[in-house]
């Protein structure tokens, strides 16, 4: 069995971090792939490593001294490998870096050094071979991973040390140069060793045990999500629960390699199981039937209303060019008979409101134009309310008995996520109401 073990810049923040990472690997023998991101913070008040290297190229590009930032980083390498007793020679690495260090070097070359240290010396610290991400990770020069190389390069490397440590977050151009993911890029370079080994599983090792049901600053102690599908988790994720990079599920999914989030400060807890489908339910699934909630604020309604409506042939395609012509995304479609409504960002239709309705007007003959600020939208996922009768029924009723307004509904077609528009005003609360109703 092979797992492929990713841990991110919280569970490597330092000498103590590494110590329970190093208990994880050892404690399961099929853990034979590690990817590192750089040192996070060691608390709430501190630095990530990837944001001060950040910090020295702005320092660069204005012709500031980045020595006082560069040494802070330095410090942290040199504590790591001084409490852990590891010989690596930190202090070579770091000056090598540091001549590199002009007002015209590649950002993503030393933003990249976070990881490649840290990997360093994680390797030494497991005794493990350490592998240089840019052997591996082949970008095409239009910056998309090139996966057919990518996956013969690092099998080529894994037939050969069979234990190895990789830093997470960057690979290489055709011609050698470093080239970076974008920031959390390192669960991206975590799922394409799993599925370039064809990995039993990928698990990514974070601060939190697993995804939660919902958020935890609206409701206290949610419980974790044992099992989602993929399609339930790009629901949760667009509409705002932070969960992994959108980049990451795409190399396992391809390979239906499930993902197991974790939590290394609580090892013992199975986190959140990620796969495409699941054979059977579990009965808490079944009689719970949703999955996570989560939600944004700040849209807009914009209704549209005009007699016989319905009889016009084209009406809300040339509405809906108009908001293409300025950019504007769409969250929903709510309509009726002779009306429809659009629910869109606030923050990109301020700029341009008056502007667009004048054209939606001159252009589309609609003079009723009305428009709602202060919503927000509620996002109830769940594959087991697929066929279920009375689902929408249950929820409308728990928020109608708290008094919530509901100002719009949608529903998908896979019938795994119902939408639900509210006064933002009752954004906490819409929350907290649908949880203690159905998901405890």
């Amino acid at each position: 069995m092979l797992k492929v073990a990713k841990f991110g810049g919280s569970s490597l923040s330092d000498s103590a971090q590494f110590a329970k990472v190093k208990h994880i690997v050892e404690s399961d023998d099929a853990r034979k792939v590690v990817v590192v991101s750089a040192p996070g913070r060691r608390t709430s008040d501190d630095n990530k490593i990837t944001d001060l290297l950040y910090l020295c190229k702005a320092h660069l590009k204005y012709d500031v001294s980045p020595d006082p930032i560069f040494e802070m980083i330095s410090a942290r390498y040199r504590e790591i490998r001084d409490q852990l007793g590891l010989t690596l020679d930190v202090d070579s690495e770091l000056a090598e870096i540091r001549s590199k260090m002009t007002k015209n070097m590649s950002v993503d070359y030393l933003v990249s050094r976070g990881e490649y240290l840290n990997a360093k010396l994680m390797a030494e610290y497991l005794g493990y071979h350490f592998v240089d991400s840019a052997d591996w990770v082949a970008f095409g020069y239009d910056g998309k991973v090139d996966y057919e190389k990518t996956e013969q390069q690092l099998q080529e490397i894994y037939n050969v040390y069979n234990r190895i440590v990789v830093p997470g977050f960057y690979g290489s151009l055709p011609n050698g140069q470093i080239h970076t993911f974008s920031r959390g890029g390192s669960d991206v370079t975590g799922a394409f060793a799993a599925a370039s080994l064809d990995a039993d599983i990928y698990e990514n090792w974070t601060d939190v045990t697993g995804i939660l049901m919902v958020d935890p600053r609206i409701v206290s102690n949610p419980k974790t999500i044992s099992r989602v599908t993929y399609a339930e988790l790009r629901e949760l994720s667009y509409m705002g629960a932070a969960v992994l990079h959108e980049d990451t599920v795409v190399p396992v999914r391809r390979k239906d390699i499930p993902v197991n989030i974790r939590n290394t400060n609580d090892p013992e807890a199975e986190g959140t199981i990620i796969r495409e489908s699941f054979e059977a339910d579990n009965a808490e699934e079944t009689s719970r039937f949703i999955t996570g909630i989560t939600g944004k604020k700040d849209f807009s309604i914009i209704s549209l209303h005009k007699a016989n409506m319905s009889d016009a042939v084209g009406a809300i395609r040339r509405v809906l060019e108009v908001l293409e012509q300025y950019r504007i995304p769409i969250a929903q479609i709510p309509s009726g008979i002779d009306s429809f409504s659009l629910v869109v960002p606030t923050d990109k239709l301020v700029p341009v409101k008056y502007d667009l309705i004048s054209d939606i007007k001159r252009n589309c003959q609609i003079t009723d134009i009305n428009v709602q600020d202060d919503i927000s939208l509620i996002a109830i996922v769940g594959r087991q309310m697929a066929y279920r009768t009375g689902i929408s029924g249950k929820i409308f009723g728990a928020l109608g008995a708290n008094r919530i307004n509901i100002r719009t509904i949608e529903q998908s077609s896979d019938e795994i996520n119902i939408m639900v528009g509210v006064f933002t005003k009752d954004f906490e609360k819409t929350i907290q109401v649908l949880y203690e109703s159905f998901a405890k």
